[in-house]
């Protein structure tokens, strides 16, 4: 069945993002579909942390078009989104070091919050219940991840793949709609990783999710659609075993350039784009490439 942007949660077409005079993304186009888990891949520089900024409202776009549920996002910024019910994490846990676990994750939840956002982490303005009902969202959300019992800890006293998990209830303690995975699994043993791995699976039962990542093993397991972006344009889109299986995508890991015939053409959800160089947003402070 042929599906339209008002069958996605979210969908953008025709995103492009200059940098001076570089262009990092140019034409790139990805719908996501509701219950599902879609994963943008690429080799270093490809463009994905500028995608993803994009699609998180961190960015804005030079041109192309997002809708959300088939209409205009409300608003841009990272904060009305959330609202919206777009959540995301970080490649970096950006847990708050001096709250405790249970803190950190309430502090996710400020959608809910009656009182405002700013009651949650100043007590202003806080409507009666809802430090109470939040808490015990925060501690549900805690136990789905299997870190339940380190609640009342500092996030800096825990092993790094336990703070990973934290910072994945607070970005789902909200309930919301669309889940930005921003690289979850680096850092993680093959253990920790399979269970993220199941973990995806059980949230595409509440939520959609678009996962940036660089292990393989991980997207191929848990995605139903794959976007691959090389120097800020679509090479391919497809199913794992799809994109698996293209040869554009074997030359872009190898560090061969795609030639014009290989490209994408520009199909939902798909673009092309002409970025020459290394997009600044998936590079380190110090200019190295990510």
């Amino acid at each position: 069945m042929t599906t339209t942007a008002d069958d996605h949660l979210l969908s953008a077409e025709g995103v492009t993002v200059r940098f001076g005079g570089l262009t990092a993304l140019d034409g790139v186009g990805l719908r996501v579909a509701p219950g599902t888990v879609a994963g943008l891949i690429g080799p270093n520089g490809a463009g994905k942390t500028t995608l993803f900024n994009v699609l998180s409202g961190v960015l804005r776009p030079d041109s192309g078009t997002l809708a959300w549920k088939g209409k205009p996002p409300p608003g841009r910024g990272p904060h009305r989104l959330a609202r919206a019910g777009i959540a995301r994490t970080f490649q970096g846990l950006n847990l708050f070091p001096t709250m405790t676990v249970l803190e950190n994750v309430v502090a996710g939840a400020d959608r809910l919050a009656r009182g405002g956002p700013l009651s949650l982490v100043t007590g202003l303005g806080r409507h009666h219940g809802d430090e109470r009902e939040l808490r015990a969202r925060a501690l549900a959300a805690l136990d789905r991840f299997g870190v339940a019992d380190h609640a009342h800890r500092l996030p800096g006293t825990l092993p790094y793949g336990v703070q990973k998990h934290v910072a994945l209830a607070r970005a789902c303690v909200a309930e919301p709609e669309l889940l930005l995975l921003d690289e979850p699994a680096s850092g993680l043993s093959a253990r920790e990783m399979d269970a993220l791995a199941d973990r995806i699976r059980d949230l595409r039962q509440s939520m959609a999710v678009v996962l940036v990542e660089h292990h393989m093993d991980l997207v191929m397991a848990v995605c139903d659609h794959i976007v691959v972006l090389d120097f800020g344009r679509v090479i391919s889109t497809g199913t794992p075993d799809q994109v698996r299986s293209d040869p554009a995508v074997t030359r872009a890991y190898l560090g061969e350039p795609a030639t014009e015939s290989t490209r994408a053409p520009h199909a939902a959800p798909a673009g092309s784009a002409d970025a020459s160089r290394t997009d600044p947003a998936d590079r380190t402070d110090d200019g190295a490439a990510r």
